[in-house]
């Protein structure tokens, strides 16, 4: 995947400062569907700037939480903010300071590449002109700007990913979610998603929260947080993490704080 420098338009917003709100904020959120608690008191920060991976098994709450932050749910109880923006008192300032790529596939398949982010650039009120200037910079930046009038479907899994990321960042965000970006994908496409993600927190100043399973997809220099059965178990830099649970390595980590099995290919 070609990796162009950084465009100015894109890093318009300066970093701020240690002083500044967090990216995301989740203070004391719980949610439940009927009787069943999906998730408990939960609690954490990510930085402007900052790579945050949110770390657990299938339904430990990662999807739930997500869908809360994006508003899919209604806040039942504690509190979400987005750069000190409150998502239930604030939406619209909160929301358009976000980007998400959930874990299904969202794009519209019999679209061309341009289509989707024309119809994306459209929902955010971007204009016709603005939008086509957007489209054909951030197709450029993720190497697929020679596929722009192909159909989605004709795309391979890691292309279609990438597409969804670009998507994320038409209006131009300061916080990006993902929720399981990689699953389905070959080694290579997941290389290629990660770093690219990474790249954005490097180059741009994101901030971002990643949802995985996968303990490969942690580097020591992230933020953690252990999401278990609804439940935070660890957060903090993933060296601390690690250091903490007495252990040598995240998948050991993970395994003395939850009681889980490791999967090959280095998931849970």
């Amino acid at each position: 995947m070609t990796s162009p420098a950084p465009i100015a338009e894109q890093r318009e917003t300066p970093r701020p400062g240690p002083a500044a709100a967090p990216a995301l904020s989740i203070d004391s959120v719980s949610h439940a569907y009927g009787p069943r608690r999906a998730l408990m008191d939960v609690s954490f920060n990510v930085q402007p700037a900052s790579f945050t991976a949110l770390l657990g098994l299938n339904g430990a709450g990662k999807s739930t939480l997500f869908s809360l932050i994006t508003r899919l749910f209604g806040i039942q109880s504690g509190r979400v903010g987005i750069f000190g923006h409150d998502i239930s008192k604030n939406p619209g300032e909160a929301l358009r300071l976000l980007g998400v790529v959930f874990q299904p596939r969202t794009l519209d398949l019999d679209l061309s590449l341009t289509q989707n982010l024309l119809y994306h650039a459209a929902l955010h009120g971007i204009s016709r002109r603005e939008a086509a200037a957007r489209s054909a910079e951030l197709l450029g930046r993720i190497g697929l700007t020679e596929r722009a009038g192909s159909k989605v479907r004709d795309l391979s899994g890691g292309q279609m990913r990438r597409l969804e990321i670009a998507r994320a960042l038409l209006h131009r965000p300061r916080l990006l979610l993902l929720d399981e970006p990689t699953v389905g994908l070959d080694v290579k496409a997941r290389a290629d998603i990660i770093s690219h993600v990474r790249q954005l927190v490097s180059e741009q100043g994101i901030g971002v929260l990643w949802a995985t399973h996968l303990f490969d997809e942690i580097l020591p220099g992230d933020d953690l947080v252990v999401l278990h059965q609804g439940k935070v178990l660890a957060q903090g830099p993933m060296s601390r993490v690690v250091a903490e649970a007495g252990a040598q390595d995240v998948n050991t980590a993970f395994m003395r704080l939850t009681g889980a099995q490791t999967l090959p290919g280095g998931g849970i």
